[in-house]
């Protein structure tokens, strides 16, 4: 608990967490990419080439923003930065609302990408500035569920205004981006009126500053642990149907469940995780998940039968949900002298959903989906590699 939570006890320290909270809610927004594409890919007839562009525009930005970001946060503050995200955030859902066009789309994803890397590059560690120690892992865990939230209901709002009186207004699916433009301001009113005492860094950063920070050996092992996370993640999302078609035969419709069973299983896990986190060491609960993960990776490969594929995915999601919140506590906590430095490294990682589906691409061409999903188990391997180094942190 910091001199902060103490001095204000529980009531401020509940006042300030649930803006926060709120935040980690907008967070989730920019997984609204997948249904988004294949709404604007229908709408305008657009070729898969031209619609998979929407969901990489993302992954870009985060190669691009995460660094300059973390160096932002050490001239006004990280608050500040979280507001100017949500700000991006909030004009990248309200420019859908004036045409659907398809370079008005590319504007309003790319403004999305931009908002979520400075966001997810300046929230993450605003949270220490709340909580610390172990507590730091459960809490970024309960954020990732609150932000899944999100990533549930956007889907489920596309085909509810798809369907209902939201095309009498000319705006259909489109209203999706309405109603979380709606939350975003409320996510800036409620953090801006939130008064979160912030550490101030000792000295100003460059990106040549920041980058030297992977020559130290535990942030360049988190950092690549982040980058095999985020290739587990994309990759399962994008292989799991593709080995229901393969192995059983299923249409491309009735296959899609599978990554349906993925996020439900990786919500689950973040919301236990957050609970878990406060009663057993992080090291344990890494390895726990790893092994899942592993053992996942078996059924993938080997697996021929229905109930075994989906019970491979749903390990996958499991297992995955709580690597990014404990890599990235491990990072923060191993510099607390330039903590904003090292999350811009760590949201770079992120660029590793880039790098591992073309490697699982190439891969499965070659050999078939087993090739995927050897790939992936290279990752879940380097992570089963990283455990040890895990530390404990009071």
């Amino acid at each position: 608990m910091t001199n902060n939570q103490q001095a204000g006890g529980h009531k401020t320290t509940l006042l300030q967490f649930i803006p926060v909270m709120l935040c980690f809610f907008a967070m989730g927004f920019v997984d609204l990419v997948g249904t988004a594409s294949n709404y604007v890919q229908k709408d305008l007839s657009l070729t898969d080439t031209e619609a998979n562009l929407f969901p990489s525009l993302v992954f870009f930005w985060f190669l691009i923003f995460a660094v300059p970001t973390g160096m932002l946060m050490n001239k006004i503050g990280r608050k500040r930065t979280v507001l100017i995200s949500l700000v991006v955030t909030a004009l990248s859902l309200v420019i859908p609302l004036t045409g659907n066009d398809y370079y008005t789309m590319l504007i309003a994803f790319s403004l999305l990408g931009i908002g979520n890397a400075i966001m997810q590059t300046s929230l993450n560690p605003l949270v220490t500035n709340l909580i610390s120690g172990d507590k730091l892992a459960s809490t970024l865990t309960f954020g990732q569920f609150v932000k899944a939230i999100a990533s549930f209901l956007a889907p489920i709002i596309a085909t509810w205004a798809a369907t209902t009186m939201m095309p009498t207004f000319g705006l259909g699916w489109r209203a999706l981006f309405g109603i979380f433009a709606i939350v975003s301001l409320l996510s800036i009113a409620a953090l801006a009126a939130t008064p979160i005492e912030e550490d101030k860094p000792d000295k100003a950063s460059s990106v040549l500053d920041c980058l030297k920070l992977l020559c130290r050996p535990f942030v360049l092992l988190c950092f690549i642990g982040i980058m095999c996370h985020v290739g587990i993640d994309v990759g399962t999302n994008a292989t799991a149907p593709k080995i229901m078609v393969e192995r059983l035969g299923l249409t491309v419709e009735d296959a899609t469940f599978a990554t349906g069973v993925y996020f439900i299983f990786r919500t689950v896990g973040c919301f236990l995780g957050s609970f878990i986190l406060r009663y057993i060491s992080s090291r344990l609960f890494f390895g726990v998940s790893v092994a899942l993960m592993l053992v996942a990776m078996g059924l993938l490969y080997f697996g021929t039968t229905m109930p075994v594929l989906y019970a491979g995915v749903a390990m996958v999601g499991f297992g995955n949900s709580n690597i990014f919140p404990i890599i990235f506590s491990q990072a923060l906590l191993s510099s607390p002298k330039e903590q904003n430095e090292v999350s811009g490294l760590m949201i770079m990682g992120l660029f590793g959903g880039t790098i591992f589906p073309l490697a699982m691409g190439a891969a499965s061409d070659a050999i078939g989906q087993i090739g995927a999903v050897a790939v992936m188990a290279v990752g879940v391997i380097y992570l089963f590699v990283y455990m040890p180094k895990i530390q404990e942190h009071n």
